[in-house]
């Protein structure tokens, strides 16, 4: 990014419910980093079917609209686009770079519970390969059988393929990347054509993102980000992971947690100067 680009940064919530002070800040802080020059998306990451709901989406608007942030239109929707994650997904299998997981939830957590040492990536417990080295016929039989898989990324092989990698981050400065603890992730369930990793890293780039900001309990998945980057030849861009917001009791805001809404402040009389201030954020 030379000194005379726009910075464009990226708010990207999912509709799975209404934000929170959380987001409040990481939009806030999005926004902000951008400076009065640059530009500010929104994205709507909304590749879970089964839990977005329309009625979220506009709950998004219209929290970030009372907050007085503006974005520019058309508004980037993930379900518009998974015919480019699909085709992502067809060349890395095409290059030998996924496998076929026929592992279930428990399966991992079992392998997890009976390993308590086990390193941890930005997914939880790391995989330990159970299926990494299936035949092809025991892969071709079980999916005739019909038996449910998630493709994951041969961790391994990419990082053979890419080599040494780094990226930078604002308040940490140049971090290595280091494959060993990511883990063969996830690109891809039966239920969902697409995971976080493939499609967050696809879309920046499609979107020229050059300032990715987000919560600093997303530095290790930067990690998998950067791979794929070099895996499809994508643009860098720069980084800014910042602290998480939490309550005063310490609690970082979550919306399985029902954390209290923007929504519900705004109704119990709450001003945006009110929830910028809650949310550290000078209006």
């Amino acid at each position: 990014m030379s000194p005379e680009s726009p910075i464009v940064t990226r708010f990207a919530p999912s509709p799975t419910g209404r934000l929170h002070l959380g987001h409040a800040y990481s939009a806030l802080f999005a926004a902000d980093a951008c400076g009065p020059s640059g530009r500010f998306l929104l994205r709507i990451e909304n590749i879970d079917i089964d839990r977005c709901r329309p009625e979220f989406e506009q709950g998004i608007f219209e929290d970030l609209s009372w907050l007085g942030l503006q974005w520019e239109t058309p508004v980037w929707r993930q379900s518009e686009h998974m015919a480019d994650y699909a085709a992502a997904l067809h060349r890395l299998e095409s290059e030998e770079l996924l496998f076929p997981c026929f592992c279930t939830r428990k399966d991992l957590q079992r392998q997890a519970m009976e390993s308590a040492s086990a390193p941890h990536g930005p997914d939880g417990a790391l995989y330990p390969g159970t299926c990494r080295g299936l035949s092809a016929e025991v892969v071709a039989d079980r999916k005739a059988a019909g038996d449910a898989f998630a493709m994951r990324l041969d961790m391994t092989a990419a990082a053979n393929r890419v080599g040494p990698l780094t990226f930078y981050d604002r308040s940490r400065g140049e971090i290595t990347v280091d494959t060993t603890s990511c883990g063969d992730v996830v690109l891809a369930r039966k239920d969902v054509a697409t995971c976080y990793h493939l499609a967050v890293t696809l879309d920046d780039a499609a979107q020229d993102v050059t300032l990715v900001t987000r919560g600093e309990d997303l530095l290790h998945a930067t990690h998998v980000h950067r791979v794929l980057q070099a895996l499809f030849d994508l643009p860098v861009p720069e980084y800014s992971h910042h602290d998480l917001l939490r309550s005063p009791s310490g609690k970082r805001f979550a919306k399985r947690d029902k954390a209290e809404t923007i929504q519900a402040l705004r109704e119990r009389g709450r001003s945006p100067d009110d929830v910028r201030a809650m949310a550290s954020i000078e209006g």
